[in-house]
């Protein structure tokens, strides 16, 4: 297969996967019980009733949701082809603006427990490798996977009553003090990382698990390469060994790897925000879902589906660029 082909084929596969995501995406809010309008004035899915049969006919038709479901769907994809992706029912303003404020915020939690999980990850992983089968080795190997087997949400719960709600050394909720006045911008940053911390460390234990696996099996199989026992006898020392040679050449795998977590990262930060009340997308989604907003909803998992599309499609490019073995 020549390369012209083999893009073409990887087009098409994204192409195919894009309008699957993009199908699902509209007709499953729709089947989900109850009505936007119903749950409109309400709050955490209390049943409210605040509008007469004939408004709730006015806003339906206003938004288009009285239509049969095939003529909602192709004018959903005409206005997603004009990069109009709704107007939120609940909230009163464009999907995109109210993503947009919200996506910050977990974007922020994302990279920072992707950076900290690869970083201790990739250094046990290697560390583990070079004293494979010895007590650390077993030890480290079993602590690890014990913990990458407990859901994100447990986690979260346990680091909540432990260190916020027990000990007190963080914030409960929130991703900054209500009503703070800060003096200077120090301070604001400061109370917005004391209040990611325990987000990002559940997060962070949740992928570690699969960088160390990774970064082990990587190194063990580097280890036994001719020119790593000739780096041992010139007699360099461990710590350059494993490090600057060793870690070198296994990084292919886990430099694709960060790119593939990624996607997983802010599916698994949607559970980890609610647990904590952080303001990202996770607890807008939340929130759409609690009051019916069909609009929102469609354009939260968009979102989402084209952050894992798109970060997939990375690690693609990028493995064929590091190995010139791949076409």
């Amino acid at each position: 297969m020549n390369k012209s082909s083999s893009i073409l084929k990887k087009a098409s596969e994204y192409l195919l996967t894009f309008l699957v995501i993009l199908t699902l995406n509209f007709f499953i809010p729709r089947l989900m019980p109850g009505d936007p309008f119903i749950f409109l004035s309400s709050s955490e899915g209390q049943v409210t009733i605040t509008y007469s049969e004939e408004q709730i006919a006015k806003y339906k038709a206003y938004y288009g949701l009285d239509k049969p479901m095939i003529v909602q769907y192709t004018s959903y994809l005409a206005n997603l082809l004009q990069g109009n992706i709704g107007y939120s029912i609940y909230y009163n303003n464009s999907v995109l603006s109210v993503i947009g404020k919200r996506v910050i915020w977990t974007v922020s939690i994302v990279l920072a427990a992707i950076f900290i999980s690869c970083l201790i990850g990739t250094v046990l992983g290697s560390l583990s490798a070079w004293y494979r089968n010895g007590t650390f080795d077993k030890v480290l190997y079993s602590f690890i996977i014990a913990i990458s087997e407990i859901p994100a949400f447990l986690i979260g719960i346990m680091f909540l009553f432990i260190l916020a709600a027990k000990l007190g050394w963080f914030p409960l909720s929130g991703g900054i003090k209500t009503f703070a006045n800060y003096s200077n911008s120090v301070e604001k940053i400061t109370d917005i990382l004391h209040h990611a911390f325990l987000p990002v460390l559940t997060l962070s234990i949740v992928r570690l698990g699969e960088f160390y696996l990774l970064s082990r099996n990587s190194m063990i199989a580097v280890l036994t390469k001719d020119y790593m026992r000739t780096a041992r006898a010139k007699g360099l020392h461990n710590k350059r060994i494993i490090f600057r040679h060793a870690l070198k050449n296994a990084l292919l795998p886990i430099v694709t790897r960060v790119f593939l977590s990624l996607g997983a990262v802010f599916s698994g930060a949607i559970l980890v925000e609610n647990v904590f009340n952080y303001p990202g997308v996770g607890r807008l989604m939340r929130e759409a879902v609690m009051v019916r907003d069909y609009v929102l909803i469609q354009g939260i998992f968009l979102f989402v589906a084209v952050t894992v599309l798109t970060m997939n499609l990375l690690a693609d490019i990028i493995y064929r660029r590091l190995d010139p073995r791949v076409n």
